[in-house]
Protein backbone atom coordinates (compact mmCIF):
# COMPACT_ATOMS: atom_id res chain seq x y z
CA UNK A 1 0.00 0.00 0.00
CA UNK A 2 1.31 3.40 -0.98
CA UNK A 3 0.07 6.66 0.53
CA UNK A 4 -0.14 9.57 -1.90
CA UNK A 5 0.58 13.00 -0.46
CA UNK A 6 -1.53 15.83 -1.88
CA UNK A 7 -1.31 19.50 -1.06
CA UNK A 8 -4.37 21.68 -0.62
CA UNK A 9 -4.74 25.39 -1.17
CA UNK A 10 -4.68 25.73 2.61
CA UNK A 11 -0.95 25.50 3.45
CA UNK A 12 -1.62 24.11 6.92
CA UNK A 13 -3.66 21.12 5.66
CA UNK A 14 -2.19 18.14 3.82
CA UNK A 15 -4.07 15.13 2.47
CA UNK A 16 -2.76 11.56 2.71
CA UNK A 17 -4.69 9.47 0.18
CA UNK A 18 -5.21 5.70 0.34
CA UNK A 19 -5.66 3.50 -2.75
CA UNK A 20 -9.07 2.41 -1.40
CA UNK A 21 -11.87 3.95 0.63
CA UNK A 22 -11.32 3.83 4.38
CA UNK A 23 -14.83 4.98 5.33
CA UNK A 24 -18.13 4.94 3.48
CA UNK A 25 -20.42 7.99 3.46
CA UNK A 26 -19.08 9.22 6.80
CA UNK A 27 -16.74 12.05 7.71
CA UNK A 28 -14.92 12.48 11.00
CA UNK A 29 -13.08 15.34 12.61
CA UNK A 30 -10.88 15.03 15.68
CA UNK A 31 -9.55 18.08 17.48
CA UNK A 32 -7.57 16.19 20.13
CA UNK A 33 -6.54 12.73 21.29
CA UNK A 34 -9.59 12.31 23.54
CA UNK A 35 -12.01 12.88 20.67
CA UNK A 36 -10.09 10.29 18.65
CA UNK A 37 -10.66 7.40 21.08
CA UNK A 38 -12.46 5.36 18.40
CA UNK A 39 -9.74 5.95 15.79
CA UNK A 40 -6.48 4.36 16.92
CA UNK A 41 -4.63 5.82 13.94
CA UNK A 42 -5.83 9.35 14.69
CA UNK A 43 -4.76 8.88 18.31
CA UNK A 44 -1.30 7.86 17.19
CA UNK A 45 -1.05 10.89 14.93
CA UNK A 46 -1.84 13.18 17.87
CA UNK A 47 1.40 12.03 19.50
CA UNK A 48 3.09 14.14 16.84
CA UNK A 49 3.35 17.58 18.50
CA UNK A 50 2.51 19.50 15.33
CA UNK A 51 -0.83 17.75 14.63
CA UNK A 52 -3.72 20.14 15.27
CA UNK A 53 -6.70 18.38 13.66
CA UNK A 54 -7.27 15.04 11.95
CA UNK A 55 -9.99 14.56 9.33
CA UNK A 56 -11.02 11.14 8.00
CA UNK A 57 -13.22 10.99 4.89
CA UNK A 58 -13.61 8.77 1.85
CA UNK A 59 -10.16 7.56 0.81
CA UNK A 60 -8.02 10.06 2.68
CA UNK A 61 -6.81 11.38 5.99
CA UNK A 62 -6.25 15.13 6.10
CA UNK A 63 -4.07 16.64 8.79
CA UNK A 64 -4.00 20.25 9.87
CA UNK A 65 -0.70 21.26 11.45
CA UNK A 66 0.37 23.83 13.97
CA UNK A 67 2.84 26.42 12.72
CA UNK A 68 5.82 24.97 14.62
CA UNK A 69 6.84 22.94 11.57
CA UNK A 70 6.72 23.14 7.79
CA UNK A 71 5.04 20.27 5.93
CA UNK A 72 8.07 19.87 3.66
CA UNK A 73 10.09 18.84 6.70
CA UNK A 74 7.70 16.17 8.02
CA UNK A 75 5.23 15.05 5.35
CA UNK A 76 7.24 12.06 4.12
CA UNK A 77 7.75 10.81 7.65
CA UNK A 78 4.03 11.14 8.39
CA UNK A 79 3.11 9.23 5.19
CA UNK A 80 5.60 6.50 6.10
CA UNK A 81 4.19 6.27 9.63
CA UNK A 82 0.65 5.85 8.28
CA UNK A 83 1.80 3.19 5.80
CA UNK A 84 3.66 1.22 8.47
CA UNK A 85 0.72 1.47 10.86
CA UNK A 86 -1.72 0.02 8.32
CA UNK A 87 0.74 -2.66 7.14
CA UNK A 88 1.13 -3.87 10.71
CA UNK A 89 -2.62 -4.38 10.98
CA UNK A 90 -3.47 -1.21 12.89
CA UNK A 91 -7.08 -0.08 12.87
CA UNK A 92 -7.98 3.22 11.23
CA UNK A 93 -11.52 3.21 12.64
CA UNK A 94 -12.94 0.84 15.22
CA UNK A 95 -16.11 -1.05 14.40
CA UNK A 96 -17.92 1.07 16.97
CA UNK A 97 -17.31 3.99 14.68
CA UNK A 98 -21.04 4.67 14.56
CA UNK A 99 -20.71 5.99 18.10
CA UNK A 100 -17.91 8.32 17.12
CA UNK A 101 -18.23 12.05 16.99
CA UNK A 102 -19.18 12.61 13.36
CA UNK A 103 -17.91 15.70 11.87
CA UNK A 104 -20.79 16.30 10.13
CA UNK A 105 -18.96 18.55 7.76
CA UNK A 106 -15.70 20.42 7.56
CA UNK A 107 -15.54 23.48 5.31
CA UNK A 108 -12.51 25.63 4.62
CA UNK A 109 -11.84 28.44 2.18
CA UNK A 110 -9.14 28.47 -0.48
CA UNK A 111 -8.01 31.43 -2.52
CA UNK A 112 -8.11 31.21 -6.32
CA UNK A 113 -6.25 33.08 -9.08
CA UNK A 114 -9.43 35.13 -9.49
CA UNK A 115 -9.54 37.74 -6.69
CA UNK A 116 -13.35 37.90 -6.86
CA UNK A 117 -13.80 34.15 -6.37
CA UNK A 118 -13.21 32.01 -3.29
CA UNK A 119 -13.33 28.19 -3.24
CA UNK A 120 -15.04 26.55 -0.25
CA UNK A 121 -13.91 22.93 0.11
CA UNK A 122 -16.30 20.53 1.84
CA UNK A 123 -15.37 17.23 3.50
CA UNK A 124 -17.94 15.28 1.51
CA UNK A 125 -18.88 14.87 -2.12
CA UNK A 126 -21.58 17.25 -3.30
CA UNK A 127 -22.11 16.29 -6.94
CA UNK A 128 -20.82 14.06 -9.72
CA UNK A 129 -20.96 16.85 -12.31
CA UNK A 130 -20.10 20.53 -12.44
CA UNK A 131 -22.86 23.14 -12.31
CA UNK A 132 -22.63 26.88 -12.79
CA UNK A 133 -25.30 29.37 -11.70
CA UNK A 134 -25.20 32.94 -12.93
CA UNK A 135 -28.27 34.10 -11.00
CA UNK A 136 -31.03 32.85 -8.72
CA UNK A 137 -33.35 32.07 -11.65
CA UNK A 138 -30.94 29.33 -12.78
CA UNK A 139 -30.87 27.51 -9.42
CA UNK A 140 -33.73 25.06 -9.89
CA UNK A 141 -31.26 22.17 -9.66
CA UNK A 142 -29.46 23.52 -6.61
CA UNK A 143 -31.19 24.49 -3.37
CA UNK A 144 -27.77 25.41 -1.96
CA UNK A 145 -27.00 27.84 -4.77
CA UNK A 146 -30.46 29.37 -4.37
CA UNK A 147 -29.77 30.04 -0.69
CA UNK A 148 -26.36 31.51 -1.43
CA UNK A 149 -27.93 34.02 -3.81
CA UNK A 150 -29.86 35.36 -0.82
CA UNK A 151 -26.62 37.06 0.18
CA UNK A 152 -26.59 40.40 -1.69
CA UNK A 153 -22.86 40.19 -2.37
CA UNK A 154 -23.00 36.80 -4.15
CA UNK A 155 -22.68 37.23 -7.91
CA UNK A 156 -22.20 33.65 -9.19
CA UNK A 157 -22.02 30.12 -7.77
CA UNK A 158 -20.17 27.12 -9.18
CA UNK A 159 -20.48 23.63 -7.62
CA UNK A 160 -18.34 20.63 -8.51
CA UNK A 161 -17.27 17.46 -6.72
CA UNK A 162 -16.62 18.57 -3.12
CA UNK A 163 -16.40 22.33 -3.41
CA UNK A 164 -18.36 25.50 -4.05
CA UNK A 165 -16.76 28.46 -5.80
CA UNK A 166 -18.46 31.73 -4.91
CA UNK A 167 -17.90 34.86 -6.98
CA UNK A 168 -18.71 38.12 -5.21
CA UNK A 169 -19.57 41.64 -6.21
CA UNK A 170 -17.02 44.34 -5.43
CA UNK A 171 -19.30 45.83 -2.76
CA UNK A 172 -17.84 43.45 -0.15
CA UNK A 173 -14.32 42.22 0.63
CA UNK A 174 -13.47 38.61 1.38
CA UNK A 175 -12.17 39.63 4.79
CA UNK A 176 -15.68 40.76 5.67
CA UNK A 177 -17.72 37.84 4.30
CA UNK A 178 -15.59 34.66 4.19
CA UNK A 179 -16.50 33.45 7.68
CA UNK A 180 -20.18 34.21 7.09
CA UNK A 181 -20.32 32.15 3.88
CA UNK A 182 -18.20 29.31 5.27
CA UNK A 183 -20.40 29.04 8.37
CA UNK A 184 -23.56 29.09 6.28
CA UNK A 185 -22.35 26.31 3.95
CA UNK A 186 -21.21 24.18 6.89
CA UNK A 187 -24.51 24.50 8.78
CA UNK A 188 -26.59 24.07 5.62
CA UNK A 189 -24.99 20.73 4.74
CA UNK A 190 -24.84 19.53 8.35
CA UNK A 191 -28.60 20.08 8.59
CA UNK A 192 -29.23 17.86 5.57
CA UNK A 193 -29.45 20.57 2.94
CA UNK A 194 -29.13 19.45 -0.68
CA UNK A 195 -26.37 20.85 -2.86
CA UNK A 196 -27.60 19.45 -6.19
CA UNK A 197 -31.02 17.96 -6.81
CA UNK A 198 -30.10 15.25 -9.31
CA UNK A 199 -33.64 14.87 -10.69
CA UNK A 200 -33.72 18.48 -11.80
CA UNK A 201 -30.07 18.41 -12.80
CA UNK A 202 -30.63 15.64 -15.33
CA UNK A 203 -33.28 17.74 -17.04
CA UNK A 204 -31.19 20.90 -17.04
CA UNK A 205 -30.42 21.62 -20.70
CA UNK A 206 -27.71 24.09 -19.68
CA UNK A 207 -25.57 21.16 -18.51
CA UNK A 208 -25.72 19.22 -21.80
CA UNK A 209 -22.35 20.42 -23.02
CA UNK A 210 -20.70 19.08 -19.90
CA UNK A 211 -21.92 15.59 -20.71
CA UNK A 212 -20.64 15.72 -24.32
CA UNK A 213 -23.37 13.23 -25.20
CA UNK A 214 -22.58 13.39 -28.91
CA UNK A 215 -18.89 12.55 -28.40
CA UNK A 216 -18.98 9.56 -30.75
CA UNK A 217 -20.40 11.72 -33.55
CA UNK A 218 -17.65 14.34 -33.37
CA UNK A 219 -14.68 14.48 -35.71
CA UNK A 220 -11.43 12.87 -34.57
CA UNK A 221 -9.70 16.15 -33.75
CA UNK A 222 -12.59 17.33 -31.56
CA UNK A 223 -12.49 14.03 -29.69
CA UNK A 224 -8.74 14.40 -29.17
CA UNK A 225 -9.20 17.95 -27.88
CA UNK A 226 -11.88 16.83 -25.43
CA UNK A 227 -9.67 14.01 -24.14
CA UNK A 228 -6.75 16.40 -23.63
CA UNK A 229 -8.93 18.92 -21.80
CA UNK A 230 -10.40 16.19 -19.58
CA UNK A 231 -7.08 14.54 -18.70
CA UNK A 232 -4.64 17.42 -18.49
CA UNK A 233 -6.53 20.71 -18.11
CA UNK A 234 -9.61 20.03 -15.99
CA UNK A 235 -7.74 18.72 -12.93
CA UNK A 236 -5.55 21.83 -12.89
CA UNK A 237 -8.38 24.34 -13.18
CA UNK A 238 -10.50 22.36 -10.68
CA UNK A 239 -7.72 22.79 -8.12
CA UNK A 240 -8.26 26.53 -8.52
CA UNK A 241 -12.03 26.29 -8.19
CA UNK A 242 -12.88 26.43 -11.87
CA UNK A 243 -13.86 24.33 -14.87
CA UNK A 244 -13.35 24.24 -18.62
CA UNK A 245 -15.79 22.85 -21.20
CA UNK A 246 -15.28 22.05 -24.85
CA UNK A 247 -17.64 24.11 -27.01
CA UNK A 248 -16.56 23.53 -30.61
CA UNK A 249 -13.71 23.09 -33.06
CA UNK A 250 -13.63 24.63 -36.55
CA UNK A 251 -11.43 22.58 -38.86
CA UNK A 252 -11.03 25.38 -41.41
CA UNK A 253 -9.90 28.12 -39.02
CA UNK A 254 -8.30 25.70 -36.50
CA UNK A 255 -10.20 27.55 -33.79
CA UNK A 256 -11.04 25.80 -30.53
CA UNK A 257 -13.79 27.41 -28.50
CA UNK A 258 -14.09 26.64 -24.79
CA UNK A 259 -16.32 27.75 -21.93
CA UNK A 260 -14.72 28.83 -18.66
CA UNK A 261 -16.64 28.38 -15.42
CA UNK A 262 -16.22 29.11 -11.73
CA UNK A 263 -13.08 31.00 -10.79
CA UNK A 264 -11.78 30.77 -14.37
CA UNK A 265 -14.60 32.94 -15.70
CA UNK A 266 -13.48 36.56 -15.54
CA UNK A 267 -10.13 35.70 -13.99
CA UNK A 268 -7.43 38.27 -14.89
CA UNK A 269 -4.99 35.46 -15.71
CA UNK A 270 -7.41 33.41 -17.82
CA UNK A 271 -6.24 34.91 -21.13
CA UNK A 272 -2.63 34.07 -20.28
CA UNK A 273 -3.66 30.54 -19.28
CA UNK A 274 -5.58 30.03 -22.53
CA UNK A 275 -2.81 31.28 -24.79
CA UNK A 276 0.35 30.19 -23.02
CA UNK A 277 -1.01 27.06 -21.37
CA UNK A 278 -3.91 25.37 -23.10
CA UNK A 279 -3.24 26.63 -26.61
CA UNK A 280 0.42 25.64 -26.52
CA UNK A 281 -0.49 22.24 -25.09
CA UNK A 282 -2.96 21.55 -27.89
CA UNK A 283 -0.47 22.71 -30.51
CA UNK A 284 2.18 20.35 -29.19
CA UNK A 285 -0.03 17.34 -28.51
CA UNK A 286 -1.93 17.61 -31.80
CA UNK A 287 1.19 18.64 -33.72
CA UNK A 288 -0.60 21.60 -35.28
CA UNK A 289 0.85 25.07 -34.71
CA UNK A 290 -2.15 26.75 -36.36
CA UNK A 291 -4.53 25.96 -33.50
CA UNK A 292 -6.07 28.95 -31.71
CA UNK A 293 -8.01 28.76 -28.45
CA UNK A 294 -10.61 31.29 -27.36
CA UNK A 295 -13.12 31.45 -24.55
CA UNK A 296 -16.80 31.99 -25.27
CA UNK A 297 -18.72 32.73 -22.11
CA UNK A 298 -22.43 33.52 -22.01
Amino acid sequence: MKIIIKETQNPTILKFEFPDFITQNENFEFKNIDEAKNSPLAQQLFYLPFVKTVYISGNFIAIERFSIVDWNDVKDAVAEQIEEYVKSGGKILLEVASNMKKSAVTVYGETTPNPTTLKFVVSRRLTENAFEFKNIDETKASPLAKELFQFPFVKEVFIDENYISVTKYDVASWDEITIEIRTFIKEYIENGGIAIEETFAEADTKQEKQQIKNFDNLDTTSQQIINILEEYVKPAVAADGGNILFDSYDEDSKRVRVILQGSCNGCPSSTFTLKNGIENMLKDMLNDQAIVVEAVNP
